[in-house]
């Protein structure tokens, strides 16, 4: 899978959606461990456009587009979940150019804290 060469942005003020997050290191192990995707790089030249887009996130790219993972928080609380967000989807078959549109669900949740009984 190629990272994005070129981005069409067809909902300008995404950003407004959600609240930013960066995840840590931890965080984006166990993620990758429970979906298969890559982690754009912080140097990536797409970064600074999806933050730009996005607000300031860990991006995550997979064979249908683009996500960040939105933690699932209770108050007082550290997250234990997150949910996939898609926000761009390909629109190419050689995977080099992403067409944004608003954030959706995708139904995924990832479990970052281990359950113990």
């Amino acid at each position: 899978m190629q990272t994005p060469g070129e981005v069409a942005d067809e909902h300008s003020g995404a950003k407004d959606q959600g609240e930013a997050m960066k995840l840590n290191q931890a965080q984006i192990t166990k993620t990758l461990s429970q979906f298969p995707a890559q982690v754009l790089a912080e140097d990536h030249p797409a970064v600074a456009q999806f933050s730009e887009l996005f607000g300031q996130h860990t991006f995550f790219l997979d064979a249908k587009g683009l996500h960040v993972l939105e933690l699932l928080e209770v108050p007082g609380m550290e997250a234990e979940e997150g949910e996939l967000i898609s926000l761009a989807d390909w629109s190419d078959a050689d995977f080099t150019k992403l067409t944004t549109h608003q954030p959706e669900p995708t139904g995924v949740v990832v479990r970052l804290k281990d359950v113990r009984h």
